[in-house]
């Protein structure tokens, strides 16, 4: 419960303090590149439950008829404004949205699409699906080698579904045992801290 209603407050708060900011953000992505402010997308929620997760929108239009979901690096279909927005993640500001609706939590295990969380074994399913999803996570901070692997991967797709996605929902199954509004409060200013004290990587890859 305390975790919940942190939620509510930190996201309710964040939205009124940012509201500028996301104006600014929006105007920019419209002066950028033809097509809506935010992206939506199904992604697989708490309990298996589907939602459609909020984005600012940093891909043309009509990028996903022309590349696959798995995006890495110098991506063509990044728009110029959407290059900036992923390098600083103010990409997922808009789901803050998602938390105060219950969709999401400020923290927990990224929401995957459909077509890999089939592929979740069955005994960690149900674990990894047992907390909200969350806009940043314990994984976005110790697979720092991500990007790399996918970049000298000859299959990308491949190697993230047989090597990233297992690893990813190891980490996703220790948080959800242990999670608690202090282990979430240490994520959030390792995320911070991360995000802005360290160099970014400009190859972080993106499920969309």
């Amino acid at each position: 419960m305390p975790k919940r209603i942190f939620d509510l407050l930190f996201s309710a708060l964040a939205l009124v303090l940012l509201a500028p900011l996301f104006a600014l953000i929006a105007l920019a992505i419209r002066r950028d590149s033809a097509g809506p402010v935010l992206f939506r997308q199904e992604r697989v929620g708490r309990g298996g439950r589907p939602f459609r997760i909020r984005k600012f929108r940093t891909m043309v239009m009509d990028a996903p008829l022309q590349g696959p979901a798995l995006t890495i690096g110098q991506d063509p279909r990044i728009t110029r404004v959407g290059a900036w927005l992923r390098r600083t993640k103010l990409d997922e500001l808009p789901q803050l949205v998602d938390v105060l609706q219950g969709h999401m939590s400020l923290v927990g295990p990224r929401p995957e699409v459909p077509q890999y969380v089939a592929l979740y074994p069955a005994d960690l399913r149900a674990r990894v699906l047992s907390v909200r999803p969350g806009i940043t996570d314990p994984v976005s901070l110790k697979l720092a080698d991500e990007a790399r692997v996918l970049a000298a991967s000859s299959d990308p797709e491949r190697t993230y579904r047989e090597e990233l996605l297992p690893a990813k929902l190891r980490e996703a199954v220790a948080y959800a045992e242990q999670a608690s509004l202090w282990s979430d409060l240490r994520i959030i200013a390792a995320t911070v801290h991360a995000l802005w004290f360290e160099r970014p990587d400009d190859k972080v890859p993106r499920i969309r």
